[in-house]
């Protein structure tokens, strides 16, 4: 499989990497991609996850042992508990969330999908999703992968983006677009 040049060179894409490669030859990639969508939602749920992976104060051991609890708390499989931490025991729990996103699009290369990072002002629902994904389908012709994120601060619609490509439908773009417009 291929990797994009900027996957690698950055430190949380070589983690991502090789958590990848690992999964996909002891074919669990699907147990991998559930358990890191999981910690995608602890990190977003949890001050305490998300203090843990980026405080300086905590050391390697406590980092190790705090992991290997929400491992076993949360019942991830034991490739991404142990990713987790080997994470800990290099210090660098900090790299976990752009990791999982890495690792989100290599996965979704690998199935021959594109990924699209859609946010929104608000949790969008299943349906909505659904809409998403089959509106960028007919758009780009291929398989849609689709990474959530909620951004209050756009105010409403949505903000997509698919490789190089952005397509910036929020209310704050609009309404800046308009005063720069009102001020001659």
């Amino acid at each position: 499989m291929e990797n994009s040049g900027g996957i690698q060179a950055s430190l949380a894409g070589r983690y991502a990497t090789a958590l990848f490669e690992l999964a996909r030859d002891e074919r669990k990639l699907e147990a991998v991609g559930t358990s890191l969508a999981a910690l995608k939602g602890g990190l977003a749920d949890s001050a305490e996850l998300r203090a843990l992976t980026t405080s300086p104060l905590v050391g390697r051991e406590e980092a190790l042992k705090a992991v290997k609890a929400v491992s076993a708390a949360m019942g991830l499989d034991p490739i991404t508990a142990n990713f987790l931490g080997v994470l800990a025991q290099n210090r660098r729990l900090s790299q976990l969330g752009s990791a999982i996103r890495f690792f989100n699009l290599l996965a979704a290369a690998h199935r021959g999908e594109i990924t699209a990072e859609v946010t929104s002002a608000r949790p969008l629902d299943d349906g909505q999703v659904a809409a998403i994904k089959s509106n960028l389908k007919a758009r780009l012709g291929r398989d849609v992968a689709v990474d959530l994120s909620v951004d209050p601060t756009i105010l409403g619609g949505l903000v997509v983006k698919v490789g190089s490509q952005m397509i910036d439908g929020s209310i704050r773009t609009k309404l800046n677009t308009l005063a720069t417009a009102m001020k001659g």
